[in-house]
């Protein structure tokens, strides 16, 4: 499982990297999912989001910044969130995150509607848990951790 999950998140570090590089493709919010970013609190390794939208059951997903790129061997926190806004969103970094360290907070849809978050590819790029697109938008941020 675990190098479907590696093989997983390399695929969508290759999107991520795609989208920041792809002047067709762009990260950001989107009219019906969207991440607010402008108050974001941090408890040691806990981040609270006061409000994240997602259209249908999802997932606010964080991957790390390395060598100033992110870092597609993993992902260092998931949280499940329910269709529609969810306020004071949660999410925990288990090993910390420092004050100004960069990561990828992004949405992933549930696609199978179990609740768990699947990274099973489903085809070369895509895993079942599909990251959240509105059009070109990927709906995600490159962001510091804040003090």
């Amino acid at each position: 499982m675990h190098l479907v999950l590696k093989a997983a998140v390399l695929c969508l570090a290759a999107l991520v990297s795609q989208a920041l590089v792809n002047a067709q493709l762009t990260i950001g919010n989107g009219q019906k999912n969207w991440i607010n970013v402008e108050d974001v609190k941090r408890d040691d390794g806990t981040l609270t989001f006061s409000e994240v939208q997602i259209e249908g059951n999802g997932f606010l997903i964080i991957h790390p910044f390395e060598n100033g790129a992110p870092n597609g061997d993993r992902v260092v926190a998931s949280t499940f969130l329910t269709s529609g806004k969810n306020e004071n969103v949660e999410i925990t970094v288990h090993r910390g995150l420092e004050a100004g360290e960069m990561f990828i907070v992004m949405l992933h849809s549930d696609s199978n509607n179990n609740g768990a978050l699947d990274f099973i590819f489903i085809d070369d790029r895509n895993v079942m848990d599909l990251a959240v697109f509105e059009g070109e938008t990927m709906i995600g941020h490159a962001i510091p951790a804040p003090d």
